[in-house]
């Protein structure tokens, strides 16, 4: 029977004509899946349905997606990332590991979190970098990471009463049940680029998958090294992003979720 599949224009370069038609026939298609954003139960006979090709070093893995949680896609990992994702969908973690903004500058620490904004719960990253950023070729030593981040159109918040505005060109990576990157448009054009990228494949919580899922958006809040910290628990989160907005010390965006 034939499935509700969608097989974009690069999926089917990368799989073959030959695959894509097989697919689309219902050949080689499972009818049930778990989606690979949202996990939850999908049905390819009933609903429609993104495939998504998942590029590593040395190997590929094609997924199944709700429509309406991503769009069909290749998404290129790394070949350790493709082995962890495929391993299993386990843990439970909050904290995300940082990457490296620069080679020998700072690490940037992301965090995840629900933030209540006018009463209703929204995905949040928090993002705030171990060390001061410099600007490309300076050579003093003051902290560059938020005019950076305004001047790429993130915008000061000094309270959290509301929902910042959509940055359009970035977005938010979350595929398999977890966070890949945070991507921004590329200086030369074409395809976006990772600001920030997770050197493993990262599960987020439920409750903040499925706030994503439901706004397709995550919102980015950034702040200068020493404004948030560490935080344990989300309540603490709020705290130090609320003090942080009263400094003068927060900007922040809406980024789309999980969009090329």
């Amino acid at each position: 029977m034939p499935r509700m599949l969608d097989v974009s224009d690069e999926v089917r370069a990368e799989i073959g004509d030959e695959e894509a038609d097989r697919l689309l026939a219902g050949e080689s298609a499972p009818g049930s899946y778990d989606c690979t954003s949202c996990r939850t139960p999908g049905d390819s006979q009933q609903e429609r349905t993104s495939t998504v090709l998942f590029i590593g070093d040395e190997t590929a893995v094609l997924a199944f997606a709700h429509a309406g949680c991503l769009p069909s896609q290749v998404v290129r990992v790394t070949e350790e990332q493709l082995r962890g994702a495929v391993k299993s969908i386990a843990g439970d973690t909050v904290d995300l590991e940082p990457d490296k903004v620069a080679p020998e500058q700072a690490v940037l620490g992301v965090t995840s979190g629900l933030v209540l904004i006018a009463g209703e719960l929204h995905p949040a990253l928090v993002v705030e970098p171990t060390a001061p950023i410099a600007r490309p070729g300076a050579t003093g030593s003051g902290d560059d990471f938020l005019p950076l981040l305004i001047e790429q159109g993130f915008l000061p918040v000094t309270e959290l009463s509301a929902v910042p505005s959509v940055l359009h060109g970035w977005s938010v990576l979350l595929a398999m049940g977890r966070l890949h990157a945070v991507l921004q448009p590329s200086p030369v054009g074409g395809r976006p680029v990772a600001w920030w990228q997770a050197h493993h494949p990262l599960q987020v919580t439920e409750g903040w998958r499925t706030a994503a899922n439901k706004h397709q958006q995550v919102l980015m809040f950034a702040a200068p090294v020493g404004a948030i910290g560490r935080q344990p628990r989300e309540d603490l989160l709020r705290d130090a992003l609320d003090k942080a907005a009263a400094n003068g010390q927060l900007v922040a965006a809406a980024l789309p979720l999980a969009g090329t």
